[in-house]
């Protein structure tokens, strides 16, 4: 499920610098999200941090991008694989760890 922000959104600044995947940005009169970069934190935190900081909690889950959480975790591998990868970065350290369950129903195979 990926987020989005309501018309309550009072323009604060505070959840932009705290999205992880960037994937919130100005829009023409308040913020938005970008449902294709919204992991809702998972991979980074154990709750939204946009969410988290909100003073009008107008940051609900989108109806119409509605995701399990492995659909999200599998999300964030393929952002943090598209990222340019840094040294120290998160992107440049994301593996997907050995005998997770893959989209398409793989695995992937424990390192020898």
């Amino acid at each position: 499920m990926a987020l989005t922000i309501t018309e309550e959104c009072i323009n604060c600044d505070v959840c932009e610098p705290e999205c992880p995947n960037q994937a919130i940005s100005m829009g023409d009169t308040i913020y938005v999200i970008d449902p294709n970069k919204c992991t809702e934190c998972v991979g980074h935190f154990d709750e939204p941090q946009c969410v988290q900081v909100c003073p009008v909690e107008c940051i609900p889950v989108n109806p119409d991008v509605i995701e399990s959480k492995d659909q999200l975790m599998a999300k964030y591998f393929r952002l943090q694989a598209a990222a340019p990868s840094q040294p120290g970065s998160a992107a440049s350290a994301a593996k997907v760890p050995a005998g997770t369950a893959l989209p398409g129903g793989g695995a992937n195979a424990p390192e020898v």
